[in-house]
């Protein structure tokens, strides 16, 4: 991979490609010929929105590697090319000042990359490119020289658990797998990343689609399967044809189909895609799907791992989980185990988004604490605001308070505090962001999502979504806030499947570090934050007003009255409460209550 002289990586995530990263790319080519200069540019993904650095903001970022060493560039746009070129690798002067900064190192400086070690470096529709970093040569050592039962003992030892929300034991659930009675069993691999604002699965299958190739041989040779399902969902387009391209490639260099690697082992993966429903990434719902059933959960036990797919034996892990494997067994269980916690070993893949400096994704060691998180890597809140709250776990976490920040983040100390890892969506909340109001969106997006099986997540978060309305409305009563802690919990207590029973976790968390917003609400019917529109009301300063006249023009309900340099006037029965007036005054005479 490394053997030119000069490389060029140019980020192809979905970030950098929404940033341009194929013109840029084409550019490179381009100049790199008419030059008639030796160097191989190089499509690489990182594969998420950021880049292939993780660090969103900075796409589109190109690596340039000359004889070893390597010099980053941000924002680059096509015409920026040729100066690189000409400067750079025909001249070998880099160009300072479009180079990364101190943020981008600090990024990098507390992540611990496992999962994403080899994202960004290697192309991931070249599997040679992931051969020459060893890959495919552990699952091949795994089944020539490893028996199924040495195998699971490793996994066991090195104390993965499961990455996609549950922190289930990876290996014991394999052992469970492998001792299950049946002649036919499938492993399949929970690509159904639904969460709002995670694209941590996303981008390790843009990014490296053989690790988890690799990942699931080797679980499937640790449980006696020879087929197996990736469950992706068909909101993934570049995810889903990197991974189709990876496992057709596999196949041909007969690292899929039978007899792989030589060995008496076949092992076959089919690709099914989902119709982005959230409820199918509870397992049960995901087996239905795969069966070209409705996606609906059943009850608990048979677990999936005695019944699954087709009534057969079936190991469900998730991208990530399955991502770690090969590095694993590379590397040893005493290596992977010496990352992280006592009870939470290794490192989490995070989805960092928010109100933060340096969004993007990050793989950090279980363990280290919030405050490591938003301040040393994520550079802390943008705009200079003060941080309110780190909502961890997505729709079934909850939501940490700003004192809490020195919390390890590993799964025991969330849960603690009444949130979870769970997949791995991380989004930072500040001053300006109403709490009562981000319960409510969290309640609404899984009373939507509720696939309508069991009476208590059905009716009962559409209950709990029309009390947080009434309140976010003013309408709110005092004995709402008993009510939604009562029927929270009996939704938790009653529903059939993971969704419904984490559903109240953001309402329960927000209720309990923040119940001086929610009384702020029901009592003096206002919004702390300014945030719930109809607890808001909009007036002129008359001693500030200078009747410009630009909250008249801006107003689009044509609410603003006044004449020119005299004190304008709002109508609250024609106000839509926009806040349009209140963005476009530079004089700050429009009072926002």
């Amino acid at each position: 991979m490394t053997k030119n002289k000069t490389v060029i990586n140019v980020c192809m995530g979905t970030g950098g490609m929404a940033s341009g990263g194929a013109e840029v790319l084409q550019a490179f080519r381009a100049e790199l010929e008419a030059a008639d200069f030796p160097a191989i540019v190089k499509e690489h993904c990182l594969a998420h929105r950021v880049g292939c650095r993780g660090l969103c903001a900075k796409d589109v970022l190109v690596d340039v590697l000359t004889d070893g060493a390597v010099t980053t560039y941000q924002f680059i746009k096509p015409d920026m090319v040729p100066r690189i070129v000409t400067e750079h690798i025909l001249g070998r002067t880099p160009i300072a000042e479009w180079q990364v900064g101190e943020d981008y190192k600090n990024f990098h400086h507390k992540q611990v990359k496992i999962v994403l070690s080899d994202c960004g470096k290697i192309d991931p529709e070249d599997p040679d490119d992931y051969h020459a970093v060893g890959g495919y040569g552990t699952a091949r050592d795994v089944l020539t020289e490893w028996l199924p039962d040495e195998v699971i003992a490793e996994i066991k030892a090195s104390g993965l658990r499961g990455r996609g929300g549950a922190g289930f034991p990876t290996g014991l659930k394999w052992e469970l797998g492998r001792k299950a009675r049946g002649d036919i069993k499938y492993i399949v691999c929970n690509a159904d990343e639904g969460d709002p604002g995670a694209f941590m699965d996303r981008a390790v299958i843009e990014g490296n689609p053989h690790a988890v190739i690799e990942g699931m041989i080797i679980a499937a040779y640790a449980i006696g399967a020879h087929h197996g399902y990736v469950y992706i969902r068909a909101e993934y387009p570049l995810a889903v044809e990197r991974l189709r391209l990876a496992i057709d490639r596999a196949r041909r260099r007969h690292f899929l189909g039978n007899n792989i690697f030589g060995t008496i082992f076949d092992f076959d993966i089919q690709v099914k895609l989902g119709a982005g429903a959230f409820v199918c990434g509870e397992e049960t719902a995901l087996i239905a799907s795969i069966e070209g059933q409705r996606g609906m959960p059943r009850p608990k036990p048979p677990f999936p791992v005695n019944k699954g797919l087709w009534q057969r034996p079936t190991v469900i892990n998730n991208v990530e989980t399955l991502a770690n494997v090969p590095y694993i067994m590379r590397r040893g269980y005493r290596w992977y185990a010496s990352h992280g916690t006592e009870r939470s070993k290794g490192t989490k893949v995070f989805a960092l988004t928010g109100k933060i400096k340096n969004p993007g994704l990050i793989e950090v060691p279980m363990g280290i604490t919030l405050r490591e998180i938003i301040e040393d890597i994520g550079g802390g809140i943008e705009g200079g605001k003060k941080l309110k709250a780190v909502q961890t776990g997505g729709p079934s976490g909850g939501c940490i308070p700003a004192n809490m920040l020195d919390i390890n983040v590993d799964y025991e100390s969330l849960a603690k505090v009444g949130s979870i890892v769970g997949s791995g969506g991380m989004i930072v909340l500040d001053e300006d962001n109403c709490m009562v109001n981000m319960a409510k969106y969290f309640i609404q997006f899984t009373q939507e999502e509720s696939c309508g099986k069991c009476v208590p997540c059905r009716i009962g978060t559409k209950r709990l979504l029309e009390i947080m309305q009434r309140i976010t409305k003013g309408q709110g009563k005092e004995s709402d806030l008993e009510l939604l802690e009562t029927l929270s919990n009996s939704i938790k207590a009653t529903s059939l499947c993971g969704l419904g029973q984490t559903a109240p976790n953001p309402v329960l968390s927000t209720l309990k570090y923040f119940r001086e917003e929610f009384e702020a609400h029901v009592r003096e019917k206002k919004c702390p934050a300014k945030v719930c529109k109809d607890l808001i009301t909009y007036s002129v300063i008359e001693d500030a007003c200078k009747g410009c006249g630009a909250c008249l023009r801006a107003c689009p309900a044509g609410a603003i009255t006044g004449e020119k340099k005299k004190p304008h006037k709002i109508d609250p029965e024609l106000c839509v409460k926009c806040g349009a007036c209140f963005e476009v005054c530079k004089f700050k005479s429009v009072g926002r209550d």
